[in-house]
């Protein structure tokens, strides 16, 4: 049961010790995959350009892609372009491919080249009737877009949105969606951007316990160097008790801790039943343990991506 705390003065120094273990590695303790990195580059750009025309977050769509088409290396993707596994449906007149899906001989589209797959995809998702409600999503809402595909039938892959978000913050995708960063603001105008824009805030965050742990609840349009300034915290430090690289975005709702995460949950925590659009990192700060120990106490590599009704170990 959350405690509510009395609110504390801007200086939180004397309650929290500072301890340092730069957790950037923690997020991305699995080598990247080159690949991977190479689609982003190729392809970064029509996504942001798609984005600004047809309002889709570019961080979906570098994602699906990559999930896919295997980063553009997979025999559908190099026999059609077809970077986002979509099939032919009624509606196709153009040239297909035949491969194995759902069914042993499905029909896919076929593009003469890349650009047409990305074009083909946004109009696809666009005008799909099934997927209108994304597009009322904040356009930095990947977690909802990633878990209204799923939901909304865009694959049968019952982990698929959490793919997605693992995709997403593993490599930092979500930057993409970033209007300072589509401006070709530099990272560390970005961050004095932030600093200002923090001087002017305004919100009043009232701090929890939970699991032994201080922390607050982040408002629509708060981010980790607003919340510092409210509390006379240094940003580094609130991304190293939450352990995330610069420029993560907070969603309203995200938990935001003042100290480093536990080993293990407290009791009566024992496991959890993943959700879908769940991450192993959602999960770790859900019940306050640290990333690291959360693949470990499941025995799983950092490779591991969460299915909709798996059971994960928390103590």
């Amino acid at each position: 049961m959350h405690i509510l705390l009395r609110k504390y003065n801007h200086n939180l120094s004397f309650f929290v010790v500072l301890t340092f273990f730069f957790v950037a590695g923690e997020l991305s303790a699995q080598q990247r995959v080159k690949t991977y990195e190479d689609y982003i580059d190729r392809y970064g750009d029509l996504a942001i350009a798609h984005m600004e025309r047809y309002k889709i977050p570019a961080s979906i769509t570098l994602a699906q892609g990559i999930l896919e088409s295997g980063a553009g290396l997979s025999d559908l993707a190099r026999r059609s372009n077809n970077h986002f596994g979509i099939k032919c449906h009624r509606a196709w007149n153009g040239p297909a491919v035949y491969a194995a899906d759902d069914l042993p001989n499905d029909c896919f589209r076929q593009y003469e080249k890349v650009e047409d797959s990305y074009q083909d995809h946004s109009e696809f998702l666009l005008n799909g009737g099934r997927y209108r409600a994304l597009f009322e999503l904040s356009i930095t809402d990947y977690k909802g877009w990633a878990r209204g595909l799923q939901k909304m039938g865009y694959a049968t892959d019952r982990a698929y949105a959490n793919k997605l978000i693992k995709l997403i913050e593993d490599y930092e995708l979500y930057r993409f969606d970033d209007r300072k960063y589509r401006r070709g603001v530099s990272r560390s105008e970005r961050q004095t951007q932030r600093n200002q824009e923090a001087t002017q805030v305004t919100w009043t965050h009232q701090p929890y316990i939970t699991h032994n742990l201080v922390y607050v609840i982040a408002l629509n349009g708060d981010s980790f160097a607003s919340i510092a300034k409210e509390f006379g915290f240094n940003e580094k430090d609130l991304l190293t008790f939450n352990e995330v690289p610069q420029d993560f975005p907070l969603s309203e709702g995200d938990i935001v801790y003042f100290q480093k995460k536990k080993s293990r949950a407290d009791k009566p925590y024992t496991y959890h039943t993943v959700q879908v659009g769940e991450s192993m990192y959602s999960i770790s700060q859900k019940y306050g343990i640290r990333l690291r120990n959360l693949y470990r106490l499941n025995k799983k590599s950092y490779e591991y991506v969460p299915e909709e009704g798996d059971l994960l170990k928390l103590r």
